[in-house]
Order: C-alpha cells, then structure tokens, then sequence
C-alpha cells in the first residue's frame, strides 16, 4: 500500500504543495519545527527514568 509513496517525484509534489500553504519565508522554520519535534521525540524514546515516582505523601491531621 505504502511501496512507493516516497519516489522523488511524489517528494517534488508535495514540496511544491508545502510552498504554495505556507510561502517561502516561513518553509524553513516550519522545516525546523518538525526536525526538532523529532529529535525531542526520539530522546524521549531513549530515556529511561532513573528512579520511580513516588506516589503523592497526603497529610492528614488528627
């Protein structure tokens, strides 16, 4: 179903798109959104909580 979604010409078309919705100047940072929305995605995959969370000590006063 998804085989040949990325073939470069499929790539230009949907680049041109993305030019047409958002316009040159805002191409780049929305380029750079993305990318850092990644990598913050991925390091959060990789990180393993170092200790567990201790649950909540509730006071109650007698």
């Amino acid at each position: 179903m998804l085989e040949g979604l990325f073939q470069p010409t499929h790539l230009l078309v949907i680049f041109f798109i993305a030019l047409l919705v958002f316009g040159p100047k805002k191409l780049p940072d929305l380029g750079k959104g993305i990318g850092e929305g990644i990598r913050a995605l991925k390091d959060g995959m990789k990180e393993k909580p170092t200790e567990p969370a201790e649950p909540p000590k509730s006071e109650v006063k007698s």
